[in-house]
């Protein structure tokens, strides 16, 4: 391991940060997408610093293919937007920008300020930038054309360590993002990392935030979840911690009710089933994983009792019981279909009057057009 030195205003040299190089962070390179290091390279040659940074980061050196790669810079929005012309810049206070490779999206993020906010362009240096982070397994920059991993806040030590550790106060990082609760217990699961007990009481502490948090930016932690391959542990916790019950009011209730421990069961068992189906690469669209969430409260209230539902009807019931989580429409539909597919309940099809149908119903056919002109 490399130390990296920088001097104080003294002229001391004062340790920075620690340089792990390919022999100790062993990350496999065929696990990076060849388009984020061409991103990237595509920064160094115009002169600016770039690093995959966060969970990608953590994913590689645990020996994972990650999902996504998010890239930091020293280089402005605006900068990044006229050197790659299949990009586009977003949000109107944080600015980001999204690189655009087929379907593949890359978000590309400036080095943040310590004194900028999440609703500011304050930007700074990479030194300032590990500071916002939230936990130190999130703030490690990977270098591709160097093949190092540059750790300025302990981030390796923890991840080997299997520790989640907050870089900002816990006095103060919930209340900035109250989102960092879910990310922490989710981050604890995927990577069997152990809270320690102060984090675990804050966020005990600090789970009513999450009242006061954007219903979209919730449904987005859900859906992840639900789709990580481990939404089975991840939702025990979430009960464990009071979370469940903030995030789903309706399913909660069932957990509580005379038949909580066949709904319980049910549930677990359900989530266990969609994370078998994630590690295997099955279908790994929001619908599935949302299916396998509502499956147990929807069969103990017995909606699936009669074989004759109306979709629409069972559509607006999965919206209701999802509450106040909002998903997509056409994904609730899916998950309406696939529901009554699990259970060998026909979707009603209405036919068309074809000629190709028979004369007579054609006939029909013609006889009704007829009325309604």
């Amino acid at each position: 391991m490399l130390t990296r030195y920088t001097t104080d205003k003294n002229g001391k040299l004062v340790k920075q940060a620690d340089v792990y190089q390919a022999s100790e962070h062993n990350i496999n390179k065929d696990n990076i997408d060849r388009d984020a290091i061409a991103v990237i390279e595509k920064l160094n040659r115009r002169g600016f610093q770039a690093y995959i940074v966060g969970g990608a980061v953590r994913d590689l050196m645990s020996g994972r293919k990650p999902k996504d790669f998010d890239i930091t810079t020293d280089a402005r929005p605006e900068e990044v937007r006229r050197i790659f012309r299949n990009s586009r810049v977003i949000g109107k206070r944080f600015k980001l920008v999204h690189i655009y490779f087929g379907s593949t999206i890359f978000e590309v993020a400036t080095f943040r300020s310590l004194k900028s906010a999440d609703d500011n362009n304050d930007y700074g240096v990479i030194e300032e930038d590990v500071q916002r982070r939230d936990f130190t397994i999130n703030a490690l920059y990977y270098a591709p054309s160097e093949n190092i991993v540059i750790d300025y806040i302990g981030g390796v030590k923890d991840l080997r360590n299997r520790k989640l550790n907050s870089i900002i106060s816990l006095d103060t990082t919930f209340r900035e993002d109250p989102v960092r609760m879910l990310r922490a217990i989710k981050y604890s699961n995927i990577s069997k990392l152990k809270i320690p007990f102060k984090l675990r009481r804050a966020i005990k502490k600090d789970a009513n935030l999450l009242f006061d948090v954007s219903i979209s930016r919730l449904t987005e932690e859900i859906f992840k979840i639900l789709l990580s391959g481990n939404s089975k542990r991840i939702i025990q916790d979430l009960e464990k911690y009071k979370i469940f019950s903030i995030l789903f009011p309706e399913i909660s209730g069932a957990l509580l009710g005379k038949n909580k421990v066949e709904f319980r069961t049910k549930l677990y068992k359900d989530l266990d089933r969609l994370d078998k189906k994630i590690y295997r690469g099955d279908d790994k669209s929001k619908a599935i994983g949302l299916s396998y969430l509502m499956d147990a409260y929807l069969t103990g209230m017995g909606t699936f009792n009669s074989k004759n539902i109306v979709l629409k009807d069972l559509i607006q019931l999965i919206k209701d019981s999802f509450k106040p989580m909002i998903a997509p429409n056409i994904d609730v539909e899916n998950v309406a279909k696939i529901l009554l597919k699990r259970k060998n309940i026909k979707i009603p099809i209405k036919r068309r009057y074809t000629k190709q149908g028979g004369r007579s119903n054609y006939n029909k056919f013609k006889k009704k057009r007829k009325i309604e002109k």
